[in-house]
């Protein structure tokens, strides 16, 4: 499982021209299923996302996680994050799940960070969307479990 966090301090998702989720300042989180991936992996993904510290403290040092600040998480499925980009001008997909065992591992994903963080905003499975976001620093970091 791969996310891509990016540091906020807003973003939003829309579908159709219409709003679907919005944050202030928080992580944005783009969520990729590899096939071989489990609730094992979303669980250590999910942990390492509230946990890793990439919110500034007073000093002025990466120090502080979403957890400490209280931030806000916005997490969108991203299909093309699993892709092999090894050979060629063309991504495969190969690597990435099918889409029954991407929306079970998506929506899991999301129960469990609703009861370790409370409210997120989300994306839309399968959809075509528009991501805005402001990404402060820029801070973009690429985590895999």
């Amino acid at each position: 499982m791969i996310g891509l966090i990016q540091r906020v301090t807003q973003a939003s998702v829309e579908v159709n021209n219409q709003q679907i989720a919005t944050i202030d300042q928080g992580i944005l989180l783009l969520l990729g299923v590899e096939r071989e991936d489990s609730k094992k992996q979303a669980d250590r993904l999910l942990q390492r996302v509230l946990t890793y510290r990439i919110f500034e403290d007073d000093s002025r040092r990466m120090n502080k996680s979403l957890l400490d600040i209280n931030g806000e998480l916005l997490v969108v499925p991203q299909f093309t994050l699993p892709a092999d980009t090894n050979k060629g001008t063309r991504p495969s997909f190969g690597p990435a799940a099918a889409p029954k065992l991407g929306k079970q591992l998506f929506d899991y994903f999301l129960k469990q960070a609703e009861v370790k963080l409370g409210k997120i905003q989300t994306g839309q499975f399968g959809a075509d969307m528009q991501v805005s976001l402001i990404n402060n620093g820029p801070v973009t970091f690429w985590l895999h479990c």
